[in-house]
């Protein structure tokens, strides 16, 4: 085969990728997938999504099982499957409960990538796994862990903090200091789980907010807004309880 040949075969073939990734982008969002909408089970849960509608930015607080991320993951989703924001951003402190970023193998975005499967799953579940996996690869889905978050900065996107109870306030301020125009951020975390030594970025946040009555909902879930199942909430009772 010559090579004018072979340079005209390898055009085609990209061309025709292009095509299929095209044709699998837009039918994973406009005919496979039209998920109903998000229904909260609690007035809680009501009052966060309302929050998510009205405002840019929401502080949501609360023990785990209450679907503070999985409604953020879930509203993100959905306003990337209507071309309403153009990129999902997913980070959240480096501060395990267990083995630390080191222990795993790969690059920083794949090591970072078992803290953001909750989250993950959540947008696979509403776009497809296929549709995740081109929004990853063209870099419409980002995972940031706050290692290489310093110069960044993000515009028309949905910018989900998780876990933001092990931020510290300089993590904090750095993360708030990021984000640009037409977008949403989700600072999402559980007091009563903070693995710092130190004081806690999110409370400082919510200090903030209160002390100087800055425009920012926050949404305070309670063990009575558990959903993920009452053994869940036997032992974030049990727990509670006993003050550990």
């Amino acid at each position: 085969m010559s090579k004018r040949h072979d340079k005209q075969r390898r055009k085609t073939h990209r061309s025709f990728e292009s095509a299929r990734i095209i044709e699998l982008h837009g039918s994973k969002y406009e005919s496979e997938r039209s998920p109903p909408p998000i229904r909260p089970l609690n007035p809680t849960q009501s009052d966060y999504l309302d929050a998510l509608k009205t405002s840019p930015q929401v502080v949501v607080l609360g023990p785990a099982g209450t679907g503070k991320t999985w409604i953020a993951a879930t509203y993100a989703a959905d306003l990337y499957r209507q071309r309403r924001i153009d990129k999902i951003i997913l980070t959240r402190p480096n501060v395990p409960c267990g083995r630390s970023l080191g222990y795993f193998p790969g690059t920083m975005e794949e090591k970072f990538a078992p803290w953001a499967e909750p989250v993950i799953q959540a947008i696979k579940e509403r776009i497809g796994a296929g549709a995740y996996d081109i929004a990853l690869k063209n870099g419409d889905i980002e995972l940031v862990p706050f290692e290489v978050m310093r110069g960044r900065s993000w515009k028309s996107a949905f910018i989900l903090l998780d876990e933001a109870q092990n931020a510290t306030p300089a993590e904090m301020k750095t993360f708030l200091t990021r984000i640009g125009e037409d977008s949403t951020i989700v600072i999402n975390g559980d007091v009563s789980q903070c693995d710092l030594r130190e004081s806690s970025g999110l409370r400082t946040v919510v200090h903030l907010i209160k002390s100087q009555m800055l425009p920012v909902p926050v949404i305070e879930f309670t063990l009575n807004d558990i959903v993920r199942s009452g053994i869940c909430e036997m032992w974030v009772r049990a727990f509670e309880e006993a003050r550990l």
